[in-house]
């Protein structure tokens, strides 16, 4: 199987996992469930595990890793650089 391919795929497989936590917690809770935030994260996760793949020479425990981590660090660093809003004191 093709290297990147093979890393691209163990990415998705952690992003799936990661996602299919998040399904349960979700049902648990009875919460809506976002389907098209959960395909852009696994859709991140198989590019996570790419880039970690070729970065790292192919290995897939770290591309399977990336997969399941990433897209969490990726929320992350998304709520951490969350514009909120500021409001300025007239004086």
């Amino acid at each position: 199987m093709d290297g990147i391919f093979f890393a691209g795929l163990l990415g998705g497989i952690g992003g799936l996992t990661r996602g299919i936590v998040g399904l349960l917690k979700a049902l648990s809770l009875r919460r809506k469930i976002l389907w098209g935030y959960y395909g852009i994260t696994v859709l991140i996760a198989i590019i996570i595990g790419v880039f970690v793949g070729i970065i790292f020479d192919f290995d897939p425990r770290l591309s399977l890793l990336a997969g399941y981590a990433g897209t969490d660090i990726l929320e992350g660093i998304y709520k951490s650089f969350k514009v909120q809003k500021v409001y300025v004191k007239k004086k």
